[in-house]
């Protein structure tokens, strides 16, 4: 799966470069769709899957677990980036807060900042997610399910999530799409938060 994920990438790259034809509009929708149609077949998956609904029940609280251990390790990691790269710490944690959501966090940052940090923030979080659907596999098979559910962040419910539900066992499928709706809701709250800090 990676290496149709990197060829499809590059493809994507190539043609939008060399083509001057404007997809963007076209994309949105395809994106779009795409994820309900996933988002269906996983509600199917887990409907029809007594076991992992009992398991939600049964989990209770652990349900929060990956999100917040996400969010602290994020939090923890920009300021560490912020010092190690002379950063107003504030700005380097407001990137990281965007949590992979590039395109909500790039915009963001830049109507609450300025341009150059919400590029930053559009760069920082599409390497995140380039970074997470490469290594999911990895993380998954050698150190374990819910860390590799939290390198996806805000992703976790829906461009990581196909690459996680493949790598992992089918109670995972809940854990990662929570946590992803929880993060993904934290993005359009911390980030103003942290930049009027």
């Amino acid at each position: 799966m990676i290496p149709i994920i990197i060829t499809c990438l590059l493809a994507g790259i190539f043609i939008g470069y060399f083509s001057g034809i404007p997809l963007n509009e076209l994309s949105n929708y395809v994106i779009t769709l795409g994820l309900f149609v996933l988002l269906f077949s996983v509600g199917i998956d887990l409907g029809s899957n007594k076991e992992i609904l009992k398991n939600i029940k049964a989990s209770g609280m652990k349900l929060f677990i990956i999100p917040i251990g996400t969010a602290l390790g994020t939090i923890v990691g920009s300021l560490a980036a912020g010092i190690i790269l002379s950063m107003p710490l504030k700005e380097s944690v407001a990137v990281g807060a965007g949590f992979g959501w590039y395109s909500l966090s790039g915009v963001l940052i830049t109507q609450l900042y300025n341009v150059e940090l919400g590029t930053m923030a559009f760069i920082s979080n599409v390497i995140r997610e380039v970074i997470a659907l490469l290594a999911i596999p990895f993380v998954s098979r050698y150190i374990g399910s819910m860390e590799a559910i939290g390198i996806a962040g805000a992703t976790a419910m829906d461009t990581s999530l196909p690459v996680i539900v493949k790598y992992n066992t089918p109670d995972m499928v809940i854990f990662s799409f929570l946590s992803g709706v929880l993060l993904t809701l934290l993005v359009p709250i911390l980030i103003p938060i942290i930049l009027n800090m």
